[in-house]
């Protein structure tokens, strides 16, 4: 059998099976869908000698007779890989690298865990890290520099928002990037200011500011970011994942990788804007690499930023903060003109769009353009959070794929209420409206703002609960969606939404043999045993790459 377990150092090389050798793995409940989205069970799978599906089998169907190796599920269920529709590698592996705010629940647990980090790596030039969220501190306000300064102040601190769309500086952070009072706000960003002077908080395109004098990450540092992503992903059971914002240097580490045997996880490659779209593939997507691990299908794209910094473009003022509709980045010419770019050499776009004004923008250029641009576009519009329910028919209309992610309205619910007020929830992570609508839906994470966990994911997408099964009944439970949906969601919409449904997110013969091993039926469990769920086992193009409990392994 072709089986390789991941540990933090190294990537194993397993050996092939014989060419006419078959793998199989039987007494399963199997599940996957079809081509056509319909449930197909079976209790047995056959692995052809290049890792693809080669036979479902029924109870009644004969085994073959002498496979090179055999395993036995032990009625176990089986289904396909998880594929995450939008999430950012690299930034999950700097997480396990950096200071990691995520998890606490005050400004002074924040400074405490600051000032703790930077006495652990005195030889950092700057302490970098992310994940910090004024909304889960009660704060009531953005921290300041001041704030930062009393935890590091000898060093330069940046720290990026847990959405990744505002950053908090020191004052030597801002000294260093020449930072002052007479700094000016750049398009498509804001520097928070107090008392005529930046406060410490940059939102949207003002991050730029600091992200260009904090020191760059070496390409060591890189290959182990992706050692460590991928490691995670695994072990949480995703075998595929949308990459949203590929740079330059995070595609030389993908091939780095590949070219060593050490790339696993299926990347899809999504250029950080034209620039890397361009240097990376050149006049068209590339074609798959390293068996169908690795692809640059297109680009995205910004039009606004993110809820929690108030940076979502708006059709009317923020509830909480009089007069602030958020951050256009792009006017509606250089969008139009970025999109038809991509379009003309044959790449995929997909749009990042959280309010209800950058939404509506959206599906207007893509209107504008679809007459004048044939052919299959699949245009996605990422998060569609907030969208107006009259825009709501105009993504099937438009046959563009909504990228959602379900964990997403469990963290916001009452940001997004305060935000928003009562009367524009009705558009809100409506991912029902949008299904019914006729649009398709892929689910993701948008890792590392929110865990990989897939089944986190589809737990919330069912019921509209959080991990503590609040609020009661579901949030707006009328856009909750079926099992059969969310699965969807993270395997053949998934595919489908990155031009990948010929190979992967189903488990139908000729596919390749991407698949979890787990210990209950998801389309029957409750949402708090499926988020209960963890990899047992992980397979990717039919060898085994996980096992639960082994080197250490533990799952999520």
């Amino acid at each position: 059998m072709k089986s390789k377990f991941l540990t933090a150092a190294t990537f194993a090389l397993f050996v092939a099976t014989p060419a006419y050798a078959d793998t199989l793995v039987d007494n399963v409940n199997g599940i996957t869908l079809d081509q056509d989205g319909k449930l197909v069970r079976f209790t047995g799978l056959v692995i052809d000698k290049d890792g693809k599906v080669k036979q479902l089998l029924d109870r009644k169907d004969k085994r073959p007779e002498r496979p090179d190796y055999r395993e036995d599920g032990k009625g176990r269920t089986l289904i396909p890989g998880l594929i995450d529709g939008h999430g950012h590698v690299m930034g999950l592996g700097f997480q396990q690298m950096l200071l990691d705010l995520s998890d606490t629940r005050s400004l002074a647990e924040a400074q405490a865990a600051i000032r703790q980090y930077a006495a652990d790596n005195p030889e950092m030039p700057w302490i970098i890290g992310s994940g910090w969220n004024q909304e889960k501190w009660g704060l009531g306000r953005f921290p300041t520099a001041a704030d930062l300064d009393a935890a590091v102040a000898d060093r330069p601190v940046w720290l990026d928002r847990v959405d990744g769309h505002a950053g908090w500086a020191n004052s030597a952070a801002m000294s260093a990037a020449k930072v002052s009072a007479a700094s000016k706000s750049p398009e498509g960003g804001r520097i928070e200011m107090d008392g005529g002077k930046p406060s410490g908080v940059f939102i949207d395109a003002a991050m730029d500011l600091i992200d260009a004098a904090k020191p760059k990450p070496l390409a060591r540092d890189l290959d182990r970011a992706l050692l460590l992503a991928q490691r995670k992903l695994i072990e949480q059971g995703i075998t595929a994942i949308a990459d949203m914002g590929t740079t330059i240097e995070d595609w030389q580490a993908f091939r780095r990788a590949g070219d060593k045997n050490q790339l696993i996880v299926r990347i899809l490659g999504y250029g950080a804007d034209i620039d890397n779209m361009a240097i990376i593939a050149g006049p068209g997507p590339t074609p798959w690499l390293y068996d169908d691990r690795l692809r640059m299908v297109g680009v995205k794209l910004f039009i606004d930023g993110a809820l929690g910094s108030r940076g979502a473009w708006l059709k009317a003022p923020y509830a909480d903060a009089a007069g602030e509709r958020g951050l256009p980045v792009l006017t509606p010419a250089q969008l139009r003109n970025k999109m038809v770019r991509a379009s003309m050499d044959k790449f995929q776009v997909a749009i990042h769009a959280i309010g209800d004004a950058a939404n509506a923008e959206a599906l207007a250029a893509i209107a504008d353009l679809t007459a004048d641009l044939p052919g299959e576009r699949r245009w996605r519009i990422e998060h569609a959070q907030v969208i107006d329910p009259a825009d709501i028919p105009r993504f099937a209309e438009l046959k563009v794929i909504a990228s959602m992610q379900p964990v997403h309205q469990t963290s916001d619910r009452l940001m997004a209420e305060a935000r928003l007020g009562p009367s524009r929830l009705s558009g809100a992570y409506a991912w029902r409206s949008l299904e019914k609508a006729g649009a398709r839906l892929a689910l993701g994470s948008d890792v590392p703002v929110e865990s990989a966990d897939p089944f986190a994911g589809i737990a919330a997408a069912i019921s509209r609960t959080d991990p503590d099964g609040q609020p009661f009944g579901g949030w707006r439970p009328e856009e909750a969606v079926s099992r059969e949906t969310a699965l969807d969601g993270f395997t053949r919409t998934a595919a489908f939404a990155s031009f990948a449904e010929d190979r992967i997110g189903t488990l139908m013969p000729g596919m390749r043999a991407d698949f979890l091993i787990i210990e209950s039926d998801p389309l029957l469990a409750s949402p708090a045993e499926i988020r209960r769920l963890v990899p047992l086992e992980t397979w990717i193009g039919g060898a085994r790459y996980y096992k639960k409990g082994a080197n250490g392994n533990d799952g999520r």
